[in-house]
């Protein structure tokens, strides 16, 4: 049992990864094997719409897209997080999801069985931004759980905003049950 967790936020010590790193640590308590993927750490280029996409064996950008959105496709378990930008998913978040259209085109259906989708906002636009990330799980036959929620400031110490740890914490347990009872 894998969950993979893509984090779309640039900000390596902020809110969104360090939620993250919260319910990736309830998942391995639980016995889950995990990993991080932070977008901004690699290149992923945005869709280029090329016309004939569904007669490619690959995506023609020759970047990290394609790696990233395989391992997100074969995961048992995904977590998608994304700051809130201009009230909606920030433009790493945005990309991904874009490229992401390459899986459909061909076919290829995503297997996980729960996601949890985290959105933080400095003040508003969490609760959209949560819904922006639903378009890319939909397709997936799966439990979705989510957290949205405030900071107050993009600059608060996210070991202060307690209430926002415990909801990633108990997001990751709700995931866990049921890769846990799937496994069984």
């Amino acid at each position: 049992m894998k969950v993979v967790a893509i984090g779309g936020s640039p900000r390596l010590h902020g809110n969104t990864n360090y939620l993250i790193d919260q319910a990736l640590g309830e998942l391995v308590s639980h016995g889950i094997d995990t990993e991080k993927i932070v977008l901004n750490e690699y290149k992923v280029g945005p869709c280029q719409a090329h016309e004939n996409c569904a007669s490619l064996t690959e995506c023609q950008q020759k970047d990290d897209g394609q790696w990233i959105l395989e391992k997100f496709s074969q995961a048992d378990g995904v977590i998608l997080a994304s700051p809130v930008y201009f009230g909606a998913i920030s433009a790493q978040m945005k990309a991904f999801m874009d490229r992401s259209f390459f899986l459909f085109r061909h076919g290829m259906g995503l297997n996980f069985k729960c996601a949890g989708l985290i959105a933080i906002a400095g003040r508003r636009g969490a609760d959209e931004t949560v819904e922006e990330l639903k378009k890319l799980v939909r397709r997936a036959e799966a439990e979705v759980f989510t957290l949205s929620g405030n900071s107050g400031a993009p600059d608060v110490d996210p070991k202060t905003q307690t209430e926002l740890i415990e909801q990633a914490k108990d997001m990751a347990k709700k995931m866990a049950e049921i890769l846990t009872a799937a496994n069984s």
